[in-house]
Order: C-alpha cells, then sequence, then structure tokens
C-alpha cells in the first residue's frame, strides 16, 4: 500500500513540474507574440521589403515621400531604397509641410543631407513635379501617410504625379498604407465639378473610405489619367480598422493633426475655420477643441449634446491660442470626446455645430466661406438658409449610393 502511495506521489510531482515548466517555456512565447504584433498590419512598404524591391530592380526611382514613410522597424523609405540592391534612387519629391513634416508655408527644395540626393518642393514654385525635376527618372514611387479626407493636399499631389509620369511614360508606384479614419464609412458632399483645387483634386465626398492605394487607383480610371499604376498592397488590413487597429506606430502626418482622435473629428472640424473659428491650432488638442473669443462654450456645448450626436460628448473648454486664429486671445471653448469611434460622423457633426453658432451668434460667422472645404454650393446654402443638418445630410444620400458603386471597383481588402 505504501508502494502505491509513494508511486502516486511521485506521478503527482512528475505532472506538476511538467505543467509548471510547460508553462514557463510558454511565457517567452507570449511575450514575443505581443512585441511582434502578430496581426499587425504590414504596410506597401514592408511588402515591398519583403520582396526585395523586386518590383524596383533595374530602375532610377524617384521617391515622392515624407516623415510618415517608414518602415515595422521605423526605418524610412528614402533609406530602404537607398540601399536597396539594384535600385538607384536619384530624386525626392516633398509634399505640403516639407519632407520632416513640420512646415506651414511654402516649401522650398533643397538636399537631402544623408543621402546628398535632390528634394524637390512640391509644395513651392510648383505643385507638380516638372519636366527638369524627372529628368534621368524611369519610377515613380509615392509612400505616404494620408488622412482619408479629400481635402487633405497629399492626395493632389499624388494626382499631379500621376498625371506628370503619365505625360512621360513613367511608371507609378503607389505603396500603400491604412486609411486612419477607416475604409467603410462615406461621408460629406460630393465635390462640384467646378470647385476643384489644390484642395479638391477629384469628385469624391469629404470622407471617401479609400486607402491611397485604393484612391490612386479610382483617380486612374474615372479622372482618366492613364498612368501605368502599381499599387503595393498591405497585409492583414481590413475596412473596419481605424488607426489603432492596424499595431503601427502613428507618426502626425502635418503639424496639426497629431492624434487618431484628432484624425477622426479633422473632416468636419476642418471646415468651420474659414467660417471665423478657431479649429484648435496654435493648442495643445488642434480638432479636438473649437472655440473663439465671442462663444460661450456652456451654451455650445449644452446645444449641441441635446443633439445626441451618437459616439460624440461636448463639455466646454476655454482656450488661448498661441498661432493661427484668434492668437493670443481668450476664446470660449468646446471640447469633443468620442466613444465609439465607429459610430461618429464627424461630417454630421461640422454641420451641427456650423448650424449651432449661426443660431446662437448669427454675426460672427460666415458659413459662405466654408464653401472652400466643404466644396459643395448646395450644401453652403442649405446651411446659410437654416435648413436643418440632418435634412443636409440626407440630401446626400444618392449621390453617396453613386460614389459608393463606384468606390468598391478598387477595393484591395475586404
Amino acid at each position: 500500500m505504501q508502494q502505491t502511495i509513494r508511486v502516486l506521489r511521485v506521478l503527482a510531482i512528475t505532472a506538476v513540474t511538467a505543467a509548471f515548466s510547460a508553462t514557463i517555456s510558454a511565457a517567452p512565447q507570449k511575450k514575443a507574440a505581443k512585441r511582434g504584433h502578430p496581426g499587425r498590419v504590414q504596410t506597401g512598404l514592408d511588402v515591398l521589403e519583403a520582396e526585395k524591391f523586386a518590383p524596383l530592380k533595374g530602375k532610377h526611382v524617384g521617391l515622392i515621400t515624407n516623415h510618415t514613410g517608414l518602415d515595422a522597424q521605423d526605418k524610412t523609405t528614402i533609406d530602404r531604397l537607398a540601399h536597396a540592391p539594384g535600385v538607384t534612387l536619384v530624386a525626392l519629391f516633398s509634399p505640403e509641410h516639407g519632407l520632416a513634416g513640420k512646415m506651414d508655408d511654402k516649401v522650398s527644395s533643397t538636399k537631402d543631407p544623408a543621402t546628398g540626393l535632390p528634394v524637390y518642393s512640391l509644395y513651392g514654385e510648383t505643385k507638380r513635379p516638372t519636366d527638369e525635376m524627372l529628368e534621368g527618372i524611369d519610377a515613380l514611387v509615392f509612400d505616404i501617410q494620408d488622412a482619408g479626407v479629400r481635402f487633405y493636399t497629399y492626395t493632389t499631389t499624388m494626382g499631379y504625379c500621376m498625371e506628370a509620369a503619365a505625360k512621360k511614360g513613367i511608371p507609378f508606384y503607389v505603396l500603400d498604407r491604412p486609411n486612419p479614419i477607416g475604409g467603410e464609412i462615406v461621408e460629406g458632399p460630393m465635390l462640384d465639378d467646378d470647385k476643384r483645387t489644390f484642395v479638391a483634386y477629384f469628385p469624391v465626398p469629404v470622407r471617401y473610405g479609400l486607402t491611397i492605394g485604393e484612391l490612386a487607383q479610382l483617380f486612374n480610371t474615372e479622372n482618366k489619367i492613364g498612368a501605368e499604376l502599381h499599387v503595393i498592397p498591405m497585409k492583414n488590413w481590413h475596412r473596419n480598422y481605424f488607426f489603432e487597429s492596424t499595431g503601427i506606430r502613428w507618426v502626425p502626418p502635418s503639424p496639426n493633426l497629431r492624434t487618431t482622435k484628432g484624425a477622426i473629428l479633422y473632416p468636419g472640424l476642418e471646415i468651420l475655420q474659414n467660417a471665423g473659428v478657431s479649429v484648435g491650432r496654435g493648442t495643445e488638442a488642434p480638432f479636438e477643441i473649437f472655440g473663439a473669443p465671442w462663444m460661450n462654450g456652456e451654451d455650445v456645448a449644452a446645444a449641441l449634446n441635446a443633439k445626441h450626436l451618437p459616439g460624440l460628448r461636448f463639455v466646454a473648454q476655454p482656450l488661448i491660442p498661441v498661432a493661427g486664429l484668434y492668437a493670443g486671445q481668450r476664446c470660449g471653448g468646446v471640447a469633443i470626446r468620442i466613444g465609439e469611434k465607429s459610430a461618429v460622423r464627424s461630417m454630421r457633426m461640422g454641420l451641427e455645430i456650423a448650424a449651432t453658432l449661426k443660431k446662437l451668434y448669427p454675426d460672427k460667422v460666415d458659413l459662405s466661406k466654408s464653401i472652400t472645404l466643404l466644396g459643395n454650393a448646395a450644401t453652403v446654402q442649405l446651411l446659410q438658409d437654416g435648413v436643418p443638418p440632418e435634412k443636409i445630410v440626407a440630401g446626400w444620400k444618392d449621390e453617396l449610393a453613386a460614389f459608393d458603386a463606384i468606390r468598391r471597383k478598387y477595393f484591395l481588402y475586404k
């Protein structure tokens, strides 16, 4: 009997020891998996590296990029292409805000200190690559993180570069990146065809729900550019992803678009600045707060909360911008809190804010000036006429449905 008990004890101890050893050996694997982000989105740059730059072998490359062109190891696209076997990087092109993404004015052409290559500014004397800039280039590569918003100028820079590439017969490669505000929600008025400008390249809604690579495909076909376009797709990206779902480090694509929260609110808030409202530029929270010296934050927040906008709450918070509109002036303000991101409709929010301010301060807000970014005369007129925002939004339905049918032809992801 005692012998049996001893055997059972030995078996029990062995089992416990084995289980403990299994737990210990599994622990480092769990940590490694967490560090490696098993579901992490691989950008077009990451995929190109995995392919050992095969699509660009033997080519003299011009690279359109800025500080957001980074791979999974935080190495720049410039560095990766400059050292890619069989690839000759010959010129760099920078969009608005410059190669470092820090400038808020026109940008001059310069030289890249790391490579010695020319950096041609596409936000200075010209916004399009000239024939001289393209000399000796037989492939153009675009790698910039955009905002998923029609009036964000990086997409116009891409369109202009595609046109130049088509004219010269130069293949154009887009290294795809996530749409930071997702690929499902389509929102806002369509651009009037006669309102095309540098902040409005092609008639799409303000929030178009496409990645930069998908948008390039749409531009190329629908705008009849006819470039030899190659999109290097991402891996592991899904249409319902907001930026936080990607596992990629957020790098502010421009000086004032600092947070992923601000990126969600940006499409609706930015339309207010031209109308005479600070949208938080010159504060610690651009596009997360708005205000003006003539505004009572408590009154505006209460009026907006009464609208019960999904995913949003408004809180009175004064501000003193140190730069931009109303710099150095104390402003009554409202901070915006986000709950469920997928419920937020930032364009509806922007219209509600505009309508509320027009009602409370009719002599202070000039909604006619919002046409620059809204790009739709009918919407601006309805706002000025006091039509309720929910009715304005409902009026977009048919055009958005037609656009949605078009955009789906260019989907690269589910």
